[in-house]
């Protein structure tokens, strides 16, 4: 398949799955205002769309390995771009996401991701964000769910290098409950700009859990080895190669 035809196929993908947003979350919106429920099932929806979709549009097939948590634990993500958060979402039965404020803002997604109990946390001053970010969590918990963050805080491009950062020790230690790292390759076949989506086998593994009580900096280092030399693994099977790629501004 030529690249010209690969950009078309992929303009032709993205302008369909925001259309499909808009649709779905108006549809669903009724039932979505009348219950919690109502607002997953439809991020549900809009998720296997996307997913669905992309293979036939694209020929981006998704796959999800290793056990998917289903208790109340703290999910923590390798993030390359949106379609881990739709595959993520996707596999877990009650996800709430710790997510960028900016976000609670926009059309439809923060509508909704206010129904889901979401944690909207300030990026700017960092101590204050990160309690406020703590009181949100123990006060949105009253019911179970599985508590997804991004330790980088925001997507990383494949190969780039980017700090892990504090929140999700804070959150380990605070809520003392076990953490379940996922890799991922997705990167590689939807990056995080740009229209082109490439065909081939994007995997959001689920690895084996951290259990609680280890010592922060302990918790922080070992989640940082697992979720990156299996990102580097599950990358690998799509051919990339580590060395020589630029660091992530």
């Amino acid at each position: 398949m030529t690249t010209a035809l690969q950009y078309l196929r992929s303009i032709l993908y993205v302008v369909q799955i925001y259309a499909m947003m808009l649709i779905i979350g108006i549809l669903f919106a009724p039932y979505a205002l009348l219950s919690k429920n109502g607002a997953r099932q439809a991020c549900k929806t809009y998720a296997r769309w996307a997913i669905w979709s992309a293979r036939w549009m694209v020929g981006l097939r998704c796959e999800v390995r290793g056990p998917v948590p289903r208790g109340e634990v703290i999910v923590a993500a390798k993030h390359q771009s949106f379609l881990d958060i739709m595959v993520i979402f996707n596999a877990l039965p009650q996800a709430k996401f710790i997510m960028k404020r900016e976000l609670m803002w926009t059309p439809i997604i923060g509508v909704y991701a206010k129904r889901l109990g979401c944690i909207p946390v300030n990026r700017g001053k960092r101590g204050a964000a990160i309690a406020k970010m703590v009181q949100d969590v123990a006060r949105e918990f009253t019911e179970p769910g599985q508590l997804v963050i991004y330790p980088q805080g925001t997507r990383v491009a494949p190969g780039a290098q980017k700090p892990y950062k504090a929140g999700s020790g804070v959150l380990y230690t605070e809520l003392k409950q076990p953490c379940v790292p996922v890799a991922t390759n997705v990167g590689l076949l939807w990056p995080r700009t740009g229209i082109l989506r490439k065909p081939g086998l994007g995997v959001v593994e689920f690895l084996d859990p951290i259990p609680p009580g280890m010592e922060r900096h302990s918790f922080m280092a070992e989640l940082e080895k697992r979720i990156e030399a299996k990102s580097n693994t599950l990358m690998a099977e799509l051919g990339f190669e580590q060395d020589g790629l630029p660091q992530d501004g």
